[in-house]
């Protein structure tokens, strides 16, 4: 019995259980912590997600109309569900979204809010935050004694919008008054309506000039953006962009070929390195080419009797008056002298010299109507004669036709379509843009004091505009006589309206506009 009480004294079986025993108090204690640690990392990755989640919904809406902020705020509260599963203090399961700010923009750069707006034409970021909610740990040796403190989500979304495959070209909203503060302030032209706009520091109300876009800088790099088939650089931002200054009325060289005029007699694009500037397809236009060897050679000008009107008026229906050729002319109102009776000022009216024009290129007089032996509207604009003309090059009316040249006097010849061989025009459609066809920024100039380099403005609408004819000096008259018809640093086009998204009124796509929601922070 002695040696049995000894042998047990003695063993050791069963020595780590106290050990076990007395550990297991610190063991359930972390395994409590961490258990209620991990909840409360899981409630902050729910409340972080249902607050991004928000501010993307929100994001969507902020399109620069008049009710975005009432619909952005209606998306993220309304347009997603997300409850969180990790908080039990008590309260709805669901998220709730307790804050909303707005900003007119947000320079990642400098990691910085841009100024706090309430209008919805300008909130173009927004800031959600999540209400607060808790988590009471469960597990922790002091049981419900401890809570996590109040958590919540804040996230910050933008709407990242752009405009592609187009040069990068603004201009003054021609309609802004002097005391304009509307930044969005809208402008509004019929379709067919003619534009004179002017070149040259962009700060007045018709004045053309250019945006930034990452393409480089100088006049060789803007010549390659108004030039190319596929402007270089990045797409420019439908809202928040920002202008460039060194408005060099020379580069505009670079917009003419696309009616087929290169500078000098330069065939080639303005900069020497593998860009193509190709002409369209139909380059109707009033400069002929004078002649050597049977040949363009590049050498384009006013022809031998030019269109030059006088007054605010057609031309006689006898065709008295007419040119010996015509391209496609300005408002009535617009091509007349400066200082002529009746001139417009920088918005025409839409009314041009349709009848001279189908008389001079097409024969048609007031005994054969133009209307009825093409079809067209009386009021057609020169945008769509401009598509007529494309198919029917050289098949009416006696095979009249852009495909025709018009053998002149003096040697000169005129070219509805690219001149030169080795030089083909591109027709719109397909993978092809429209060469005479592009899109403009119209900017509240006063209201956004632009002068040169101005940046992080908005964007009033982006339009679309037929380009009417070559940038160049006309005159008229000689001697003491002459007077000036167009400036060389004049832009002329016609309004053909509100830029769409991937629309040029024919079959190929003009432009991209990209508008995705991204989170910020």
């Amino acid at each position: 019995m002695r040696r049995a009480a000894q042998k047990l004294w003695k063993s050791e079986s069963g020595s780590v259980a106290p050990i076990v025993a007395i550990s297991l108090f610190a063991l359930i204690g972390a395994a409590g912590i961490g258990f209620d640690y991990a909840r409360m990392a899981s409630l902050d990755t729910e409340l972080q997600d249902a607050a991004d989640q928000a501010a993307l919904a929100a994001a969507t809406q902020l399109d620069g109309k008049s009710d975005s902020i009432t619909r952005a705020t209606a998306a993220a509260k309304n347009l997603f569900a997300n409850n969180t599963r990790f908080a039990n203090d008590g309260t709805t399961r669901g998220v709730v979204i307790s804050g909303f700010t707005f900003y007119l923009g947000y320079d990642q750069s400098a990691d910085a809010y841009g100024t706090v707006t309430t209008d919805p034409k300008l909130a173009s970021v927004v800031k959600v935050t999540t209400a607060g909610r808790e988590a009471f740990f469960a597990l922790t040796p002091i049981v419900g004694a401890i809570r996590s403190g109040t958590l919540t989500g804040s996230a910050t979304a933008g709407i990242g919008q752009a405009i592609c495959k187009v040069p990068p070209v603004m201009i003054c909203n021609p309609a802004e008054s002097a005391t304009n503060t509307d930044p969005l302030a809208d402008f509004t032209a019929p379709a067919g309506t003619g534009l004179k706009l002017v070149t040259g520091n962009a700060s007045a109300p018709g004045n053309f000039g250019w945006l930034e876009s990452n393409l480089g800088n100088g006049a060789s790099a803007l010549s390659e953006a108004l030039g190319y088939d596929s402007p270089p650089g990045t797409c420019s931002p439908i809202q928040n962009v920002t202008t460039k200054t060194g408005m060099n009325a020379s580069v505009l060289s670079a917009l003419n070929t696309r009616f087929d005029v290169f500078a000098n007699g330069n065939s080639t694009c303005p900069s020497q390195d593998g860009g193509t500037c190709s002409p369209s397809a139909n380059t109707r236009k009033d400069l002929a080419c004078k002649m050597s060897g049977g040949n363009c050679s590049d050498n384009w000008a006013e022809s031998p009797k030019p269109y030059r009107p006088t007054s605010v008026a057609a031309l006689p229906s006898n065709g008295s008056g007419d040119p010996d050729m015509m391209g496609y002319p300005r408002d009535m109102c617009h091509a007349v002298p400066a200082g002529t009776t009746g001139e417009c000022g920088i918005v025409g009216n839409g009314t041009w010299d349709r009848d001279a024009y189908f008389r001079v290129n097409y024969g048609y007089s007031t005994a054969k109507p133009w209307t009825s032996g093409t079809g067209l509207s009386s009021t057609v604009t020169r945008y769509q004669v401009y598509q007529w003309e494309l198919s029917h090059q050289t098949a009416v009316n006696g095979s009249h036709g852009i495909g025709v040249p018009q053998t002149l006097t003096q040697n000169y010849t005129g070219f509805g379509i690219p001149a030169i061989a080795g030089r083909p025009g591109l027709t719109p459609g397909g993978a092809n843009l429209d060469r005479r066809r592009i899109s403009v920024a119209v900017l509240n100039c006063n209201a956004l004091s632009v002068s040169g380099k101005t940046s992080n403005i908005p964007v009033a609408k982006w339009l679309d505009v037929f380009l009417v004819e070559p940038s160049y000096s006309r005159t008229g008259g000689s001697g003491s006589n002459k007077v000036a018809y167009t400036d060389q640093k004049e832009v002329y086009v016609e309004v053909i309206g509100a830029t769409g998204s991937g629309v040029d009124g024919t079959t190929n796509s003009q432009v991209v506009q990209r508008a995705v929601p991204y989170l910020i922070r």
